[in-house]
C-alpha cells in the first residue's frame, strides 16, 4: 500500500523556508491540503495533476478540525499520497499533533516533516536573536492567537514576569494589550525592550519596537487586527545592530512583474532578494504554434543553414524540443553557427549543451547585422530565424537587404492572458489605489497586452503616477507608443541589470524626513 500522509511544516511565510524534505514530499503528493497562511507559491511545486484542497484558517475550531482529520484519512484510504501543508511547524501551537494521533488511531501511515516555527522565523527576520549571552537563560513560548483567542491561555503571569530570559508569544490583536499589562502588573520591568512583528518573513513584514509600557499603551490604541509574534526581553535591543531583512534596498516596495509565469522566476527571486514585494501578473503566455509543419521542416533542414539566430530563451526551447522529437538530434547543428541575442538566450543554449558563436549586446537589427558582419560577409548567408508569431520582421528584412537568404519560422505564439482569471491580482485596483511602486515590462508584447487589458487611455493615465521599468529600449519604445513614460531602462538588457537599475533608482531618491 503506497498511501501515506505527510504532515509538512511549510514555515512561517517565506516560501523559501520550507525544508528540502518538505518539498520532496509535496512534489510526490496526489492530494495537497493546505492552510490559508501557507504561501500560494508553494503550491506550484505540487504535481500539475495533484488535487489541491484549501482547508481554511491555520487553526480551525474543533468541528472543522475533526472534518480535516477525516478528510486526511479518507484520501489516504483511496491509496493516495497526501501532503498536509501547515503554517509554521506542525507540532508547535498547531493541531498537527491531533491530526497525527487521529491518523495513528485510524491505522493510517503518516510522517511528520518539521518546519520553521513562527516563534523562530519572525524574530530572526526582524534581527532579534532570541538567545544571546547576557540576554537571560530561558526562552518561553506562549500560546496566543492560534485559536483566534476563543480559549484564553491559562498562564502564571507572576512566574513569567520573574523569568530572566526571552518571552515569545503568538499574539492575536485582542491579546497583545492584555499580555503586556499583565507582565507589567506582575513585576516585569516597564522599560524592558519589546518587539511586535507582523507578517514576519514576508516582504510586507512590519516590526514595532519600544519599551514594555510604551508598546502596551500603543497596542491598546492600535486598530491593527493582524496576528503577530510578540518578543519581550533584553535581546530585542540587538535589533538596532542585527536587522537585515527590512534593510534591503527594495524593502517595502511593491513591484509588478508582467513577465510570463514560466519565465518570471529569475526576476521575482532577484526582486525579493533585494527586499521587494514582487506581484506576479503575467500579461502574456507562450503557446505552441498553430501549425508545427514549418518549424519541423526547418528542424529537418537545420544543417543547411550557416547561422541560426535565437532572439529569446523561449525560441531556443521551442526549436530544440522539436529538433529532438524528430529523427535528428543536436549533431544536426554541428556545422551551424549560433547567434544568441542576450546572455539569457545564450545561457539557455548552454543548458542544451550548445556553445554560442555570437552574442550581440542588443536585440536591434543593426546590432545583429553588425555582429555577424564582423565575422564574415552577410551576403549569401543562409540564416534561420525562429521567433514568436509576432516576432520583429525588421531583423529579417535588414538581413535580406544585406544579401542574406533568411528563413523565418514561428517557433511559438505569444497570447494575452485572461485578466479575469481567478487568483490573479487585480492590477487595475492596485494602480488605482497607488499600491504599486514599480511596473516592469520585459517585452513589447507584455506592454501591448497590458494596454489591451486596461485600455489605451486608462493604462497611460494610471501609469503616470507609477514608475515604469523596461528591460531595454525596444520595450521602452513600445511603451512610449501608448503614451507610457519609462523611468528606468538598464544599460544592459538583462533581468539582473533591470533589478540593479531599479535598486539604483531608489538609492538616488532622497530619504523622507520624519
Amino acid at each position: 500500500m503506497r498511501s501515506i500522509v505527510y504532515l509538512i511544516g511549510a514555515g512561517p511565510g517565506d516560501p523559501g523556508l520550507i525544508t528540502v524534505r518538505g518539498m520532496q514530499c509535496l512534489a510526490m503528493a496526489d492530494v495537497v491540503l493546505y492552510d490559508h497562511l501557507v504561501h500560494p507559491r508553494l503550491l506550484r511545486h505540487a504535481r500539475t495533476d495533484a488535487e489541491t484542497i484549501d482547508v481554511g484558517v491555520a487553526a480551525p475550531q474543533p468541528l472543522e478540525q475533526e472534518a480535516i482529520c477525516y478528510l486526511l484519512a479518507e484520501k489516504a484510504r483511496e491509496d493516495k499520497i497526501v501532503a498536509r501543508l501547515k503554517w509554521g511547524d506542525p507540532f508547535v501551537f498547531d493541531h498537527g499533533g491531533s491530526e497525527a494521533l487521529f491518523l495513528h488511531e485510524q491505522g493510517v501511515r503518516f510522517e511528520v516533516v518539521p518546519g520553521v516555527p513562527a516563534g523562530i522565523g519572525f524574530p530572526s527576520y526582524a534581527g532579534v536573536p532570541i538567545t544571546y549571552p547576557g540576554g537571560g537563560d530561558t526562552i518561553t513560548f506562549i500560546r496566543g492567537h492560534e485559536d483566534e483567542g476563543r480559549t484564553p491561555a491559562a498562564l502564571d503571569w507572576a512566574h513569567l514576569a520573574r523569568l530572566d530570559g526571552t518571552l515569545v508569544c503568538y499574539a492575536g490583536p485582542q491579546q497583545v494589550p492584555q499580555i503586556l499589562h499583565e507582565l507589567i502588573a506582575h513585576g516585569r520591568p516597564p522599560d524592558e525592550p519589546v518587539a511586535i512583528v507582523y507578517d514576519g518573513t514576508l516582504p510586507t513584514q512590519q516590526t514595532i519596537v519600544g519599551s514594555l509600557d510604551d508598546i502596551a499603551a500603543r497596542a491598546g490604541r492600535s486598530a491593527d487586527r493582524r496576528p503577530a509574534v510578540l518578543i519581550v526581553g533584553r535581546v530585542v535591543a540587538l535589533r538596532e545592530h542585527l536587522r537585515w531583512f527590512d534593510e534591503r534596498p527594495l524593502f517595502g516596495k511593491r513591484v509588478l512583474v508582467t513577465r510570463p509565469r514560466g519565465q518570471a522566476a529569475d526576476l521575482v527571486e532577484r526582486l525579493e532578494s533585494a527586499g521587494a514585494d514582487a506581484v506576479e501578473a503575467p500579461m502574456i503566455r507562450m503557446e505552441p504554434p498553430d501549425d508545427y509543419g514549418p518549424l519541423d521542416e526547418a528542424c529537418a533542414r537545420a544543417g543547411i543553414f550557416d547561422w541560426i539566430i535565437f532572439s529569446s530563451a523561449v525560441a531556443v526551447d521551442a526549436f530544440i524540443d522539436r529538433l529532438l522529437k524528430s529523427p535528428l538530434d543536436l549533431r544536426a547543428l554541428g556545422g551551424v553557427k549560433l547567434c544568441a541575442v542576450g546572455p539569457a538566450t545564450g545561457d539557455r543554449l548552454a543548458r542544451h549543451g550548445l556553445k554560442v558563436d555570437l552574442t550581440p549586446a542588443e536585440y536591434r537589427a543593426e546590432a545583429v547585422i553588425h555582429a555577424i558582419s564582423q565575422t564574415t560577409s552577410v551576403r549569401g548567408l543562409k540564416i534561420l530565424l525562429p521567433h514568436a508569431d509576432i516576432g520583429r520582421e525588421v531583423i529579417a528584412d535588414e538581413l535580406r537587404k544585406q544579401g542574406a537568404e533568411v528563413t523565418e519560422v514561428v517557433a511559438y505564439r505569444t497570447v494575452a492572458t485572461d485578466a479575469e482569471h481567478e487568483g490573479e491580482p487585480d492590477v487595475y485596483r492596485m494602480l488605482l489605489e497607488r499600491s504599486l511602486d514599480v511596473v516592469t515590462f520585459t517585452s513589447p508584447s507584455a506592454v501591448r497586452s497590458f494596454v489591451g487589458m486596461l485600455g489605451r487611455e486608462p493604462a497611460a493615465d494610471l501609469l503616470r503616477t507609477t514608475l515604469v521599468a523596461a528591460i531595454g529600449p525596444v520595450t521602452a519604445k513600445a511603451a512610449t507608443q501608448f503614451g507610457i513614460q519609462t523611468a528606468i531602462v538598464p544599460d544592459a538588457y538583462t533581468v539582473p541589470a533591470l533589478v540593479d537599475a531599479i535598486v539604483q533608482y531608489f538609492k538616488r531618491q532622497p530619504v523622507a524626513s520624519d
